[in-house]
């Protein structure tokens, strides 16, 4: 899985969680949340994911990352917000393979969902939903999942 920070361009997944524990150090006093969010657009040539990493320090500001995932053309909304939620996982998954949240500090979770109460997708809310919190991590649909709606999908354009 390869990462890109927006000024720096492309990192290495050590590289992006040694920035984010430089970022934690910088001030240890501040409360501090990780998101993740996906999402994904689709055109005839392909459908192209992008992953949103934000380490928020809550009232202070962000560091955020992201990563980018092309396939065919997905069609399908429910199996693509299906792929969006798995992408989302799996980088929770890389992060902790590499011992992320075994830090000192408490680091709570959240995965952004692009499902919300209006429109095809809040077919899909409690599906999702009940993926996310099954796996342990605390999930959030629009409006309030800033990560996938605004931060992910300014990427995909």
């Amino acid at each position: 899985m390869q990462f890109f920070h927006p000024r720096k361009g492309r990192i290495s997944l050590e590289q992006m969680i040694s920035e984010i524990y430089a970022y934690i150090e910088e001030d240890r006093s501040a409360v501090y949340k990780m998101v993740i969010g996906t999402d994904s657009q689709t055109s005839h040539r392909g459908t192209l994911f992008v992953t949103a990493i934000i380490i928020h320090r809550v009232g202070k500001g962000a560091l955020f990352y992201y990563s980018k995932k092309k396939s065919r053309p997905l069609l399908d909304l429910r199996y693509r917000i299906y792929k969006e939620t798995e992408y989302s996982l799996s980088c929770m998954e890389k992060l902790k393979e590499k011992d992320f949240l075994s830090a000192s500090w408490d680091l709570p979770v959240e995965i952004h969902l692009d499902v919300g109460r209006k429109g095809e997708t809040r077919k899909l809310i409690q599906e999702v939903v009940g993926w996310v919190t099954a796996v342990g991590y605390t999930a959030k649909i629009k409006p309030d999942a800033y990560a996938a709606s605004a931060v992910a999908d300014r990427f995909t354009k």
